[in-house]
């Protein structure tokens, strides 16, 4: 992954991507490398946000493609329960899409959003504030680290 560093913005927007979706990658290396090496902090910032929101989204679509009855077929889950979570979660479900920057879960809150077809313009919006609050945190500590250790 620290190679992906080679390719500056774009290797971080590609690190950033493949790091929300099912991949077990991690983007953070990325941004720390840029920000220590002095690349402008505001635009990795946008930058791991963006292609990270993006991935999130690709993992959102991909549980969209999925189809109730493959869930009551193979999980044996019954239909009116898959109705009363999806009703659920359309009314407050797509403000879990924040926690999607959470390592290992939150590519499942992504797919399953998709696939319970919550809103997707507040999945979009809540996916994203949570993701770039991550990459924001995480910069800043790199940026400070940076500051008083070396």
């Amino acid at each position: 992954m620290a190679e992906l560093y080679e390719y500056g913005y774009w290797g971080l927007f590609l690190a950033s991507f493949l790091a929300a979706t099912v991949l077990p990658l991690s983007s953070e290396v990325v941004l720390s490398l840029l920000i220590v090496n002095n690349y402008d902090y505001a635009a990795c910032i946008a930058i791991a946000s963006i292609g990270n929101w993006m991935g999130g989204m690709s993992s959102y679509f991909l549980g969209y493609l999925g189809k109730i009855e493959w869930v009551e077929k193979y999980l044996k889950i019954k239909a009116d329960k898959i109705t009363k979570t999806k009703l659920y979660l359309n009314k407050r479900g797509s403000l879990m899409a924040f926690f999607c920057w959470l390592p290992i879960v939150g590519d499942l809150i992504a797919v399953a959003l998709g696939f319970l077809r919550t809103n997707i313009y507040l999945t979009a919006i809540s996916m994203f504030v949570g993701k770039f609050l991550r990459y924001l945190v995480w910069g800043y500590l790199t940026f400070e680290a940076n500051q008083h250790l070396f």
